[in-house]
């Protein structure tokens, strides 16, 4: 049985009824996207992320989101779970897993997550990822191709740790701890400082934050080329709690390794 998260209140359920409506609209959108049902498990799953979300109260500063795992199809995981859907450059079908998520292939694959990097207030931002699988040193999230612009937002895997830039185009090197199954989120709630959540540790660095680039955020490419990195999870939007959106993201993707068949 599954839990389903409430404010003050845990129940049980085997099958899926809709408790949240924005979980429902999504899981339908999904399903007439993928052309059939989903497990029902995985739609406990998805129904429990977003009221767990909303309980937590960070449900409203995501602005952009997208589910890349879960789905039975590309189609299906390029869904928008909030705002607008981003545009797929050369995925295929054979990159796509529903228990792991979306692999770049390191050349020409990335996405588009058509929103825009000022879209958020100046010190008051977020760019979250799940890393199911980490093959490169490249960057997995940008905003435009130009790391040099004031107000650039980074993250970019240098070896074992993070290259940051978070409202700046001071890049703040060597940061967190790059693995596989790794909830990785970068957030700016004061002018002077940003948060790097990775490894399950939220960690506070100096950094002055500048007006922010209107260059779309991109996902798998950015300067320093493409990332071969395989991603479960994408969320931007405004300041939120690294370590509440982290819980609810890792039992999601948790969950749909023991939904999936």
């Amino acid at each position: 049985m599954s839990p389903i998260y409430v404010p003050g209140k845990v129940t049980l359920r085997q099958t899926w009824q809709p408790m949240d409506p924005d979980a429902a609209a999504y899981i339908t959108a999904v399903e007439t996207a993928d052309g059939q049902a989903l497990e029902e498990k995985v739609k406990i799953a998805i129904d429990n992320f977003v009221l767990g979300c909303k309980a937590d109260g960070i449900w409203s500063a995501i602005k952009a989101s997208c589910i890349l795992a879960g789905a039975r199809t590309l189609d299906g995981a390029l869904v928008p779970l909030v705002g607008t859907a981003p545009t797929n450059y050369n995925f295929v079908a054979g990159d796509y897993d529903r228990e792991t998520g979306l692999k770049g292939d390191g050349s020409t694959k990335y996405l588009d997550s058509n929103r825009a990097n000022n879209a958020d207030p100046q010190n008051s931002n977020h760019n979250a990822l799940y890393i199911s699988e980490t093959t490169s040193s490249k960057r997995i999230l940008n905003s435009g191709t130009d790391n040099s612009l004031p107000g650039t937002n980074t993250i970019a895997c240098a070896g074992n740790a993070f290259n940051i830039r978070q409202r700046s185009s001071i890049v703040v090197t060597g940061l967190g701890s790059n693995g596989n199954n790794n909830f990785v989120s970068i957030n700016r709630n004061t002018s002077s400082q940003f948060q790097l959540r990775s490894g399950g540790t939220t960690t506070t660095h100096s950094s002055t934050s500048e007006t922010p680039t209107s260059t779309t955020i991109t996902l798998y490419f950015g300067a320093g080329g493409y990332a071969a990195h395989r991603l479960a999870f994408y969320s931007i939007g405004e300041s939120l709690d690294l370590s509440l959106l982290d819980a609810r993201v890792t039992d999601l993707i948790t969950a749909f390794g023991v939904a999936i068949p």
